[in-house]
């Protein structure tokens, strides 16, 4: 009875081992992971991408991009790589963009380009390439996958017989774990990335199926396709409902009514709690999408402060990855632009400063075309701490405010106010903050006396 007993012990003893396997699947301990709908790191810490994308592949001598991008606030970048249809990108190099991202306390997004747009663009290499290039580069991705996520090819199908993303997919899938890769994967969609006719929103469960580590997060690269905020939210309301995890892993701004609303898509990524990968730092040849023109952080573009700056963007919602230590990315009590920006141009007006706490303010008009411009106000304490500030203004040619970032800006004819948010009005004495808007104006521009008064 008691052998009967003991090989049953034995058996049980067995059996929930084996549940508990189950359970708690290899691969969560081995780095950046997905349970449920979100990615979490090793230590069951959730993580939220916060973040650009940074086109290493045709710009390897901007390295300097990694501690600017750091810098600004974000938590993550992604890494444009070739294989091969551009200058490949060796393993040596990958080795330091590794390197760099680590020594950035970044995350790190590694995306073979060469898929771009297949089966429409003839230069586009397939899935299967692009796995094989990840194959090439095992010996420096391995023992990484607590800093890298791969994304095994971007937007790898174009509108061109779009259904083929899904065989291609799983196929591309099984064969990086089948070569050994424990990493994160990152999926885009088809149709360019912005999967409009809706083959990734069909499929995804066999996507994800197809991991046998259960660790892939799907993406979608927002541009013209979404417009329309009703567009962006029925999108995201779908996957939801299907209980799928998501990034958005490019996405432009609004710089014309049929282009993308960006302002939709961190607000509605905030409250959903989804990564977001703003497209791109520098180098685009069209540069409205620079976040930063030539890579110089001193010219910075309306598309950085409207990605990095107000309550849904980079330097408000970032968080560090735990496993480079418990560092908020963002600052509390200043905008990204308070120690980088460049000083106001020589047209820019000054307050005198008050009794009591004091407290500056210069404004610069930063960019201006037909009908409409880009204005930057410094906000700058005096010689004691300030707690809150509020700066005025009268416009003396009819100009107005469109939208604004870092302050909440509100207007009364032509008498403009601009408040402090929650993270940037306390300023120690004699360091400065910034906010940025954009105006529309007629004839002439001039710039107005402003004042600022502190608290």
């Amino acid at each position: 009875m008691r052998r009967v007993l003991v090989a049953f012990c034995a058996a049980l003893l067995a059996a929930v081992g084996a549940v508990l396997a189950l359970g708690n699947p290899a691969y969560a301990a081995t780095g950046l992971h997905v349970s449920g709908t979100d990615i979490y790191e090793a230590n069951g810490t959730k993580f939220v991408m916060r973040g650009v994308n940074h086109a290493h592949t045709w710009y390897t001598s901007q390295t300097s991009s990694f501690a600017n991008i750091k810098a600004a606030g974000a938590n993550t970048v992604r890494v444009v790589l070739s294989g091969g249809r551009w200058t490949a990108n060796s393993a040596s190099d990958v080795a330091n963009v590794i390197s760099l991202c680590k020594a950035n306390k970044l995350i790190c997004v590694l995306e073979d380009h060469d898929t771009t747009g297949y089966g429409e663009d003839t230069a586009a290499y397939t899935l299967d390439q692009a796995v094989n290039y990840w194959i090439s580069l095992k010996s420096v991705l391995v023992g990484q996958e607590d800093y890298i996520s791969i994304n095994i090819g971007n937007e790898p199908i174009g509108n061109t017989n779009p259904a083929q993303w899904t065989a291609a997919t799983t196929a591309a899938i099984a064969k990086m774990r089948a070569n050994g890769f424990q990493h994160l994967l990152m999926i885009d969609a088809p149709n360019w990335g912005q999967d409009w006719q809706q083959v990734m929103l069909a499929n995804g469960q066999a996507v994800l199926d197809a991991d046998t580590q259960k660790n892939t997060v799907l993406s979608i690269h927002m541009y013209a396709v979404y417009s329309q905020a009703s567009t962006i939210t029925s999108y995201l309301d779908t996957f939801k409902s299907k209980g799928w995890p998501l990034v958005i892993g490019e996405f432009g701004w609004q710089f014309a009514s049929t282009e993308v609303d960006d302002q939709t898509i961190l607000a509605e990524a905030n409250a959903r709690g989804l990564g977001y990968l703003g497209w791109s730092w520098s180098g685009n040849t069209d540069p409205i999408l620079d976040m930063v023109l030539s890579f110089d952080v001193n010219q910075k573009t309306t598309w950085y402060h409207r990605v990095f700056d107000g309550a849904n963007g980079i330097t408000a919602t970032a968080r560090q990855a735990t496993i480079f230590g418990t560092t908020s990315t963002s600052s509390p009590t200043a905008s990204p632009s308070a120690s980088s920006s460049a000083s106001p141009s020589p047209s820019a007006s000054s307050s005198p400063p008050p009794s009591g706490k004091t407290c500056t303010a210069a404004y610069a008009i930063t960019g201006s075309w037909p009908g409409g411009f880009q204005g930057e106000v410094k906000v700058t304490a005096g010689s004691t701490a300030i707690t809150g500030w509020t700066v005025n203004w009268t416009y003396a040619n009819g100009q107005s405010v469109a939208n604004a970032w870092s302050a909440t800006v509100t207007s009364s004819g032509s008498a403009v106010t601009a408040k402090n948010v929650s993270y940037n009005g306390n300023l120690s004495a004699g360091s400065a903050t910034s906010f940025g808007f954009l105006g529309s104006w007629t004839g002439t521009n001039s710039v107005p006396a402003v004042t600022c008064t502190a608290s």
